[in-house]
Order: C-alpha cells, then sequence, then structure tokens
C-alpha cells in the first residue's frame, strides 16, 4: 500500500483513528492499517507537515511520541465535524448521482449509501431535489462496454462526432471506462486512428461487442485527465460566441475554454469555443437561431451572416423575426 491512492486516504483517515486512540502503540496502528511500523513513521512524518494556510502554531498537525506510542496534540481542525453549505452539497450531490448512474465505473451501492447519508444531513436546505439521470441508451451502451471489459473483447461503436458533425462506425480495443467532470467516456485503441481516444458515451449511437479479442498495441498511452479532457490540436480554431440562456446547453455538449456568465441576470454567457471546421460552427449558430451570435474572428459573423441572408432571400422574406444583424441568426 505504498501508491498514492493507497496512501492518500489512509492519511486521511489516520488523524481521527489516532484522535480515538491516544497513546497507541505504533505497531499496534501499523497493524490496523496492514502496514509495517517502518511506512506508519513516514505517514506520520509526512502530517507533521500537512495543515491549514497560516501554517502557524495550531494550523498544522503535530504529534507526540512517547517511547513507541504516538498522540495527536494538535488536529488542524480535523476534529470538527464537517459542514457543507447549500452549493457546496448541491455540488456534492450532482456529482454523487452521476456517478450512481453510471453502471459499472463504480461501486455505485457505496456512492449510493453516501447520497442518503448527505440527503439526510442537508435535506432541510432543500438539495436532495437535485436530480441526474442517464438516458436509457447511455446506460445500456455503459452496460455493453463494461461488459467487453470484463470479458476482454473488441467492440464496434457507431459514433457521433460534434466537432465535424459526423458519424462514423469504428472498431475499438476498450482500455478503461472514465467518469470526468460528470460524463462517462470510453478510452479504447481506436484501429481507424491507430491512436488511443476517448468517446463519449452519450454519443455512441451503436455498440457491439466482437467475438476477437481487445489488443491495445504495449505501447498504448492512457490520458492524462488530471487537467481535463480536452487537449487542443493545430486544426482547432477558437470562436467567441455570445449565447442567451435557452443557448448555454452548448458549453456543457461542446469543447469550450472559457464561459463568463454576464452580470446582467438574463443568463447570457460569453462562451470561448473549440471548432475544427467552419462550416459546422456556422451550421451550429444557424440552428440556434436568435440564441447566439458570433463575436469573434469576424469573418466567422460574415460568414453566419451571408448564410443567414441567402436563407431567408430563398425563403421570400426580407428579415428575421427579430431583425437579425451581422453574425445573429
Amino acid at each position: 500500500m505504498s501508491g498514492v491512492t493507497e496512501r492518500l486516504p489512509r492519511l486521511l483517515s489516520l488523524v481521527p483513528y489516532l484522535l480515538a486512540r491516544p497513546g497507541i502503540p505504533i505497531a499496534e496502528a501499523a497493524a490496523d492499517f496492514d502496514i509495517t511500523p517502518r511506512q506508519l513513521r513516514r505517514d506520520l512524518e509526512l502530517l507533521w507537515m500537512c495543515g491549514l494556510p497560516g501554517y502557524g502554531p495550531g494550523d498544522l498537525v503535530d504529534l507526540s511520541f512517547s517511547g513507541d506510542t504516538v498522540t495527536v496534540t494538535e488536529d488542524a481542525g480535523m476534529r470538527r465535524p464537517l459542514r457543507l453549505t447549500t452549493a457546496e452539497a448541491t455540488a456534492l450531490l450532482v456529482a454523487l448521482r452521476t456517478l450512481g448512474e453510471a453502471p459499472g465505473v463504480v461501486d455505485t451501492a457505496a456512492v449510493r449509501r453516501a447520497t442518503a447519508k448527505i440527503e439526510r444531513a442537508v435535506g432541510d436546505a432543500g438539495v436532495a431535489t437535485v436530480a441526474v439521470d442517464l438516458t436509457r441508451e447511455e446506460e445500456a451502451t455503459t452496460a455493453a462496454v463494461r461488459g467487453a471489459l470484463d470479458r476482454g473483447r473488441a467492440l464496434q461503436i457507431v459514433y457521433y462526432t460534434a466537432g465535424r458533425d459526423a458519424v462514423s462506425r469504428r472498431t475499438v480495443d476498450p482500455m478503461r471506462l472514465l467518469l470526468v467532470e460528470g460524463r462517462g467516456y470510453l478510452e479504447a485503441w481506436c484501429r481507424r486512428a491507430e491512436g488511443v481516444r476517448l468517446f463519449r458515451l452519450d454519443r455512441v449511437e451503436e455498440v457491439v461487442e466482437l467475438a476477437e479479442p481487445s489488443a491495445p498495441p504495449s505501447d498504448a498511452e492512457p490520458h492524462d485527465v488530471s487537467r481535463g479532457l480536452f487537449t487542443p490540436s493545430e486544426e482547432h480554431r477558437t470562436a467567441v460566441l455570445e449565447v442567451a440562456r435557452e443557448a448555454r446547453w452548448i458549453a456543457e455538449y461542446y469543447p469550450v475554454d472559457e464561459v463568463v456568465e454576464y452580470a446582467d441576470g438574463s443568463g447570457a454567457a460569453r462562451v470561448l469555443l473549440r471548432y475544427a471546421d467552419p462550416a459546422w460552427l456556422v451550421r451550429l449558430v444557424l440552428g440556434l437561431g436568435g440564441g447566439a451570435r458570433v463575436l469573434e474572428p469576424p469573418e466567422l459573423a460574415t460568414a453566419v451572416a451571408e448564410r443567414a441572408r441567402a436563407a431567408l432571400a430563398a425563403s421570400g422574406t426580407e428579415s428575421g423575426p427579430d431583425g437579425a444583424g451581422e453574425g445573429e441568426a
């Protein structure tokens, strides 16, 4: 249990454990955590450097050793019960419910138990009404992918690529399921692209498990998602859109770098969006009706306006219902 993923939960558990057992022998504590006394001493040395900003007396965890025993003398506030604001509780419940509705990604029973505890603790705040639901199609896709991973089988999928507004059929070698920023993804070796790709599960239109084994190349590297999913490539350009409240969903569905909400209470926002195909973005803005306007680049705003005027002329209408101006449809 020396890896980071095992050590961090142990460190978080050590302080309350030791607070409940002042003067416990180090060997006994190590046995309870299934580690060696030497590893426990290393953990305790690290705890000495942990605490709250300020890092003065009372801000850091402090320990007292007597012979082969240890006692926590300063807990850096970890003795106090955790209190969540309504916003914090809501965000946590949304994340937990998303996890709980993604079968095969995590231990859903444990997630639902944690959700129930938080709902009981903050029920009076009204956050228990927050709901996150996956479609039946996405649930079926996730279950099929999980099954293929368990059996070590390749998959054939039909996938919608939003950035190109295109549907493709691919044969992939599944590597793992991911849940990032509230959405499920299949990470797999794509035989057509000859590279590791992430496929958003709600954009997988068909999935078929193949009889052949999944065999990603030995040098296939998993994505580092610690800084987010989207990594711009040279072919990607940026556009700045002004979107109305009803069109804010595009910031959740398409890759964006920034969302700045206007302070006038209208719900509108300024969105920095990445795209590869200008024609696709023109169609997207036109499809949003009056819900979006291109601010930058000017040539894209002009293209949207020209397409809108051409469509109005073809229909025999001189102007849109709201008198759409340049870059707006």
